[in-house]
């Protein structure tokens, strides 16, 4: 297996795992909070797509599919905001707005369908790349791919998560 399709798979997977757990779930539903501070199922898609699209497009230089097609209005935020969720507080995450699972796995489909694009491409000398000179030892481009593919299924499976829960309760 070659390092793009290892990349490609596991993006994949990723992918499945946002269907999962939003797919079907009424505006009521991915709003739901297990308690008053917890991160909802849309907030957490909504927050691993925008990671994930930050740091893929970040990683190739290219530009996020965010900043393409009104993305932040249709969640609630202001024209031009590229926030990703990092730092929200209990209020922040209140504050986005997920109408639809359609437009969430619409967004992620958009970003998933990029980073297919950019990953399907990279050969192991690649990985080797720094990406960010900001931390110490530099992050290379596998190390971030690493932690975006981490981070997306710990996000994911706690999506998953509310979901098991809150279809649990509605018996």
């Amino acid at each position: 297996m070659t390092s793009a399709a290892l990349l490609t798979d596991a993006f994949g997977r990723v992918k499945e795992t946002v269907h999962d757990a939003a797919g079907g779930m009424t505006e009521e539903q991915l709003a739901y909070r297990l308690d008053p501070d917890a991160n909802p199922i849309g907030w957490l898609i909504w927050h691993l797509t925008r990671v994930q699209d930050d740091h893929i497009a970040d990683a190739f230089g290219t530009a996020q599919v965010w900043a393409s097609g009104d993305w932040a209005p249709r969640f609630g935020l202001p024209a031009g905001s590229m926030e990703t969720g990092y730092a929200h507080r209990s209020r922040d995450v209140a504050a986005l707005r997920v109408p639809s699972a359609e437009l969430l796995t619409g967004y992620y489909d958009a970003v998933h369908e990029q980073t297919i694009k950019h990953v399907s491409r990279v050969t192991d000398p690649d990985l080797e790349r720094v990406v960010d000179e900001a931390w110490d030892p530099p992050v290379t481009l596998g190390v971030r791919l690493v932690s975006v593919i981490s981070d997306c299924l710990q996000h994911g499976g706690q999506a998953a998560f509310v979901r098991g829960i809150l279809l649990r309760n509605r018996r």
